[in-house]
C-alpha cells in the first residue's frame, strides 16, 4: 500500500504530522523517562532505540497505509508526543489478525491536558475516513488510570484480557 502523502490531523490545539528526522531529539527524550515508559514497557528506551522507532514510525505509513504521527501544539509547535495505528503482529493470546492497533505516548509536560484524548480523537477521524478499517482496538495496562479514561472518551470498549507475549493487558475495541 503506497505511503499517503503527507499525512497531517489538525485539531482545535494540535497538529499531527509524519516523524520528521528533527523530532528526534524530544522523541528519544521522552522514551528515555521512566514515567513515560512505566506502563509501557517498564524500561527506558536508549537512544539507538528511540531512533529505530522513530523509522518504524515513519515505515509503517508506507507498508500499511497508515502508522503514527509526531504531536505539536499549534501554537509554538512544541513536542506533544506519538499518537497513531500500527500492526505490530505481536505475540497475543488472542490473536489481533491486522486491526489497527492504537497508541499514544505523551511527553511529561502534557498529562493531564486532555491533549491525548484530543489527539486520539482526530487520528480515530482521520481512520474512519481514510481508511476500509471498521473496527480498531488498543492494549492497555490495567493499572493505567489515565489511558484507560482516554480509550473510553474515544469510543473503545472492554473487549477483555489479552496476553501480550508473557504480560498481561486488557483488550479494549472501538467499531464504527
Amino acid at each position: 500500500m503506497p505511503e499517503p502523502s503527507r499525512p497531517m490531523v489538525e485539531t482545535d490545539r494540535l497538529r499531527l504530522a509524519l516523524h520528521e528526522s528533527a523530532d528526534f531529539g524530544p522523541l528519544a527524550e521522552m522514551w528515555a523517562d521512566p514515567a513515560v515508559v512505566r506502563h509501557i514497557s517498564g524500561k527506558p528506551a536508549t537512544a539507538q532505540e528511540s531512533w529505530a522507532r522513530l523509522l518504524r514510525y515513519r515505515g509503517l505509513w508506507a507498508v500499511l497505509g497508515f502508522g503514527y504521527w509526531c504531536v505539536r501544539t499549534r501554537d509554538g509547535d512544541r513536542y506533544v508526543g506519538d499518537v497513531g495505528f500500527a500492526d505490530f503482529r505481536r505475540d497475543t493470546d488472542p490473536v489481533l489478525g491486522g486491526v489497527p492497533e492504537a497508541g499514544w505516548v505523551l511527553a511529561p509536560w502534557a498529562h493531564g491536558r486532555g491533549y491525548a484524548t484530543e489527539a486520539l480523537r482526530g487520528a480515530l477521524d482521520w481512520l474512519d475516513r481514510m481508511t476500509p478499517h471498521r473496527r480498531a482496538v488498543c492494549l492497555v495496562d490495567p493499572e493505567n488510570g489515565p489511558s484507560l479514561r482516554v480509550a473510553e472518551k474515544t469510543g473503545f470498549l472492554p473487549a477483555g484480557p489479552i496476553r501480550v507475549g508473557a504480560e498481561q493487558a486488557l483488550l479494549l475495541e472501538r467499531r464504527w
